[in-house]
């Protein structure tokens, strides 16, 4: 060491023993308040004192002192009281009960174990960086802003949330203050804005799937902090389905479920995939009409009610292989809620539910390969940075080798059969600054499949959504998306060279969106936007295949709309706990020209005999619906964990999928809203309680909805290749009430859910003309009226490597319509049937089973693997998905259809890289 580092050694330590100048103390006051003193020396100095004002606040300080020193001055303030001081290296004055407090490790002395602070040593505590890094993010004191801002009024606190491991921002975190509650959740760019009241103040940050962790923040002033949180490593056997429980009870929002990708996993379900879908439907007030399929029956809607998205983009068909399979590749999400009721004006569109997927961008920090084999697919992602925590990709692909399955087979009728599908996902993220963020999206899939017979059905599934998420400033932050989204299916047979044919039906749907989120004060945060969708159908095309086909070729007359809306909202802290949301979305359907309409007869019934003109139309706009949407929201808290919530909606649907089937299928058609199919209209009430009881979380929600202009079916309806669809689909009315309610154990050993869900669905055909009426104007159950459903989801942690999963499900059966009696007409058989759905198929019932074995967590290895062994329908009961009849030897005799009529047992090995 040379003499130079020496004397500049020396003259710091002298000044960090004796001080400064600037550091002495100047003080002049008769009994004033302890807190006066200390903010006089800290606005004239650089220390900063950390305290419990209950300790002092009796006490008063008179003094006259110029240039002296802290120590002498602190010495003689604290002389009447029993509490002592501490100056460390930094500045930083502790005042405590301890009599002698170390504000540095003596040389050489690392720290075992962490340690933390509490109010019986002093209020708050400043550590040295050794200290610091030891005990970990949670039990460092972040100081934003300076001391000379004081400690009165507020501050905001802004930064990122990412994921630790990856460096993908975290939307739809939530940041809050448990006391007073206030709190929000970070936009598309993983970015919050927090205002506090000032001092110290400890946050918490919460995201389903990861580790909860807080920040202390010693707030003097606006500021930034970034938070990173890690993965949650036993969320998979601890638990399934998150709503998170501040939220569920704190939050504006009801009927909304939020769900733990990673943890859906372990479900046992079907053929051994796994599939969100299902998971779904194991949440209350959701259902299905059977078996094998993904249409959602929401609060008694109609599967065509729920507006599904896939990264902004909507997807008309969410299933593969005849609804076993759901759209999402599980390896790729990231995020998926539900709203059930309780939607913000920029939701709108469909009258029952949206559901919204989002996908992850990929890892920004290293590459990885993640991927698995079940009985019947495989799949496989890769992910990693293009620039190193920058712009990252995601690719994945997901496949069927049932074709090889079936032609291995010695059953005549599985070699004459196939049964294919595959998806492909590409994200693309890309980091321009801290303010921009651009995401790129694109999913594409294809079905096939022939059952026996020489017709093949094909289907595909496309869209593509690009977003811009710009922050403005700390309080303005806006996103813009366009998205395109394609469906199409298609039959063909050539089989009978003369009577081979190929059917086709596409829609196809251009989105752009703008939202603005504005934080006005810390009482309303501001929400609003635009949308514009412009649709395209092509409701059929009817050709010959090859040169000896005598097909006549039937094209029917492509539709087009525009659907736009505006809408904006307010979120509204009234006071700690009262808490409203209002607001209002007007949403405008034009459908568009060109297009030939026909015209009926004045006063008679709409039906083919009664077309008396067809007038054509150009371009531009045939017919108009247009009209306000209002939301209300509110939310009272009775305790800290407990609350009352209620919610009023309006939704428009301006497209409908009409279909002879009552669950999804792949020939389903969709039909925009024209003279004579006019849009829904629903509007939903709904009140609900919420209560958090240590690990248990508990719900009950009540619901009643109207809707107006909803559609039904003329008794033998044809809608595929049908040129006048108006005289086969009825305006009907609509309501349906129900209760759900749900006990959730998020935490231990054993834990799980059980929900009980009463629902009850009713249409109402009514006309002055008979062909236009069902069950002569009455009520009746709709095709998805299923009054009761319980579910049982059920988790038994072993070990950290091994758990156990049973789940129970049980509904009441859907209804039918059955024949009653036969008769004789002119020598043929004719049948009489019930009122439509007036009996039902028999109650639904299914028991799951799946044990899930994970490798050991070492962290250095070439991949991280798990094993589950499931079995789908435990008791191998045969539930009945429909109820059909049969001619046979002059006799009419009724057949029960079930899909899994036997136990299904799968192994499936999953790994990641």
């Amino acid at each position: 060491m040379n003499r130079h580092t020496k004397f500049i050694l020396f003259l710091l330590s002298f000044a960090v023993n004796f001080g400064w100048a600037q550091n002495r103390v100047t003080f002049n006051a008769t009994n004033a308040p302890f807190s006066e003193f200390v903010k006089s020396v800290e606005e004239k100095t650089p220390y900063i004192f950390y305290y419990n004002p209950k300790w002092t606040d009796s006490l008063t300080v008179t003094l006259s002192v110029a240039d002296a020193d802290l120590k002498e001055v602190l010495t003689e303030v604290l002389k009447p009281t029993d509490l002592n001081f501490a100056i460390a290296l930094d500045n930083n004055v502790f005042i405590t009960k301890v009599k002698t407090l170390l504000t540095s490790l003596p040389k050489g002395v690392i720290p075992k174990n962490n340690f933390e602070a509490t109010e019986d040593d002093f209020d708050a505590a400043s550590f040295d960086k050794k200290v610091k890094k030891a005990a970990g993010e949670e039990t460092k004191i972040y100081v934003l802003g300076t001391k000379s801002g004081g400690l009165t009024g507020s501050a905001t606190v802004t930064g990122y949330v990412r994921v630790a491991a990856t460096g993908e921002p975290l939307p739809g975190v939530s940041v809050f203050l448990p006391d007073p509650l206030i709190g929000v959740s970070t936009d598309a760019l993983g970015q919050y804005s927090l205002t506090l009241p000032k001092g110290k103040r400890v946050i918490t940050i919460q995201s389903v799937g990861l580790k909860t962790t807080t920040r202390t923040l010693m707030l003097y002033g606006d500021g930034k902090l970034d938070v990173e949180l890690e993965d949650e490593i036993t969320a998979l056997n601890d638990v399934v389905v998150s709503s998170e429980q501040e939220a569920a009870v704190t939050g504006l929002q009801m009927g909304k479920e939020k769900l733990d990708i990673r943890s859906m996993k372990q479900m046992p379900l079907a053929l051994g995939e796994t599939d969100v879908m299902k998971v779904v439907l194991t949440l209350p007030g959701v259902q299905t009409v059977g078996e094998g399929t993904n249409g959602l029956n929401v609060r008694g809607g109609a599967s065509n009610q729920n507006l599904i998205l896939f990264n902004g983009a909507t997807v008309y068909n969410p299933s593969h292989l005849f609804g076993f399979f759901s759209t999402f590749n599980p390896d790729v999400l990231k995020n998926l809620e539900l709203y059930k009721s309780g939607f913000e004006a920029n939701l709108g569109g469909r009258l029952s539910s949206v559901l919204e997927v989002t996908s992850r961008e990929g890892n920004l920090k290293k590459f990885t390969a993640t991927g698995g084999i079940s009985p019947i697919t495989g799949r496989l992602t890769l992910e990693g940075p293009i620039i190193k925590g920058r712009t990252s990709f995601l690719l994945s692909g997901r496949s069927t080798y049932s074709d090889w399955i079936l032609k291995k087979l010695k059953n005549a009728e599985f070699n004459n059969s196939t049964a294919s599908f595959y998806d492909v996902n590409l994200n693309i993220g890309h980091k321009i600054d801290d303010n921009n963020h651009v995401t790129l999206s694109a999913y594409t899939s294809q079905d096939e499949f022939k059952l026996n017979t020489d017709t093949l059905y094909g289907y595909s599934d496309r869209n593509a959504a690009l977003k811009w998420a710009h922050r403005f400033n700390q309080k303005l932050f806006g996103e813009l998306t366009t998205t395109v989204s394609e469906y199409q299916f298609s039959m063909a047979s050539e089989g009978n060279a003369i009577n081979a044919f190929g059917l086709d039906y596409s829609v196809r749907q251009y989105q752009a969106k703008a939202d603005f989120n504005y934080i006005l004060n810390q009482r309303h945060t501001l929400h609003g936007g635009v949308s514009s969708i412009l649709y395209d159908l092509k409701p059929g095309s009817y050709l010959p295949r090859g040169e000896k086909s005598l097909v006549i070729p039937d094209v029917l007359e492509g539709e087009k709309g525009l659907e736009s809306a505006v809408y904006v909202g307010d979120n509204i802290e009234v006071n700690p706990k009262l808490s409203l949301y209002v607001g209002i979305r007007y949403s405008h359907f034009s459908y568009l020209g060109p297009k030939q309409v026909f015209q009926y007869k004045d006063g008679a019934s709409v039906e083919v005999n009664n077309i008396v003109d067809t007038i054509q139309y150009s371009t531009g706009m045939i017919k108009t619906y247009q009209g306000p949407e209002p939301r209300v929201n509110a939310r009272y808290m009775l305790s800290k964990n407990s609350s009352l919530k209620f919610s009023y909606g309006r939704t428009r649907q301006y497209i409908q999928m009409l279909s002879n089937n009552t669950a999804i299928a792949p020939t389903d058609i969709w039909k925009l809203s024209d003279q004579y199919i006019k849009p829904q209209i629903g509007d939903q009430f709904s009140i609900g309680w919420f209560k958090n009881w240590g690990v248990f979380e508990l719900s009950a929600e009540t619901y009643y909805k109207f809707i107006s202009q909803a559609t039904d079916y003329q008794n033998g309806a044809v809608l595929i290749r049908n040129h006048h669809l108006e005289t086969d689909v009825l305006n009907a009315k609509g309501k349906s009430y129900g209760a759900e309610f749900m006990i959730q154990k998020s935490a231990g050993r054993l834990n799980g859910w059980i929900s009980y869900t009463y629902s009850r669905s009713f249409l109402k055909s009514q006309s002055q003309f008979e062909i236009e009426m069902v069950n002569k104007g009455k009520y009746y159950p709709s095709n998805f009226d299923k009054p009761h459903a319980v579910n049982v989801i059920s988790n038994y942690k072993f070990n950290r490597r091994v758990n156990i999963s049973l789940n129970l499900t049980y509904s009441t059966g859907r209804p039918i319509t059955l024949p009653l009696a036969k008769f004789e007409l002119d020598g043929v058989s004719r049948l009489i049937y019930s009122d439509r759905n007036a009996y039902r198929v028999p109650d639904y019932f299914r028991t799951d089973l799946s044990i899930n074995i994970e490798g050991n967590h070492k962290i250095k290895k070439l991949a991280h693997s798990s094993w589950t062994v499931a079995v789908y329908n435990l008791t191998g009961r045969r539930n009945a998905y429909s109820v059909f009849f049969v001619s046979q030897n002059n006799k009419i005799n009724g057949y029960k259809l079930s899909v899994f009529g036997q136990a299904i047992p799968t192994l499936t090995y999953n790994f990641r890289m």
